[in-house]
């Protein structure tokens, strides 16, 4: 059973956490001399294009993650400022208070405290903000921010990002029961990294810090709430120490 947990919580992490099977590898070490003469060019040229994360070195990892991370931190803007508008589409005043002061702190570069996310569960949970209500332009947004193509239907896009949302959910309930402590280095830097944080230029304990905060906040939320996690990967990580990159 503890096995099985481990392997549960380790097969969301990047980075060392996964490694091409001995298939892929063969597959890879058998091709063919005409097709290795086609294919080899290109993915010196295009490394993050055409090669796996595995295959990287050390500065081109840093460098793409840095690449990827710009290209979802496009989105932030528009997210924050869908969530300023929909303030007062909220019925009960002391969320609409909540709301305005959780906005007001993050345009001022603060780090919200995890009672400051948890408050608002409820403006997550349905209108205007529950998983089933969200716009295809904040859907788009959200998908950006969370690495995944935009370019589907509505339809689409909503179902992705449940599914996507419920994996991490029930990852971090399996990191929550293993213990952070029992990850590495690496396994902590790329957990962060999946889940919004730019951690490649924060220091390890600061990234076990961030997680810590992350999985209190994930496993205090119920299902129907998980829209709140799937914006948590922009209110947590926008003004995290050595995080404005």
């Amino acid at each position: 059973m503890a096995l099985s947990r481990v392997c549960w919580a380790r097969a969301g992490l990047w980075g060392s956490a996964v490694t091409p099977g001995p298939y892929v590898t063969r597959k890879l070490q058998l091709a063919r001399p005409r097709a290795g003469l086609a294919w080899g060019a290109p993915r010196y040229l295009f490394p993050r294009q055409l090669l796996i994360q595995h295959f990287w070195t050390p500065k081109q990892q840093i460098d793409f993650l840095d690449i990827y991370h710009a290209l979802r931190k496009q989105s932030h803007p528009e997210i924050l400022g869908y969530l300023e508008r929909v303030i007062p589409l909220v019925s009960d005043a002391g969320l609409r208070w909540h709301m305005t002061e959780l906005c007001t702190k993050i345009q001022h570069g603060t780090h919200p405290a995890i009672h400051d996310i948890l408050a608002l569960r409820e403006c997550f949970s349905n209108h205007p903000l529950g998983m089933n209500q969200l716009h295809a332009l904040q859907m788009k947004a959200l998908s950006r921010a969370m690495l995944l193509t935009p370019y589907l239907p509505s339809f689409l896009l909503r179902h992705r990002l449940k599914t996507h949302t419920t994996v991490i959910h029930q990852l971090d309930k399996a990191l929550a029961k293993l213990g952070i402590g029992h990850l590495t280095p690496q396994e902590v830097k790329s957990a962060c990294y999946l889940r919004g944080l730019n951690s490649t230029h924060i220091a390890e304990e600061r990234c076990r810090t961030w997680l810590g905060e992350w999985l209190q906040i994930s496993c205090s939320l119920k299902e129907a709430e998980l829209s709140l996690l799937l914006h948590n990967v922009v209110l947590l990580s926008i003004n995290y120490t050595g995080s404005r990159r």
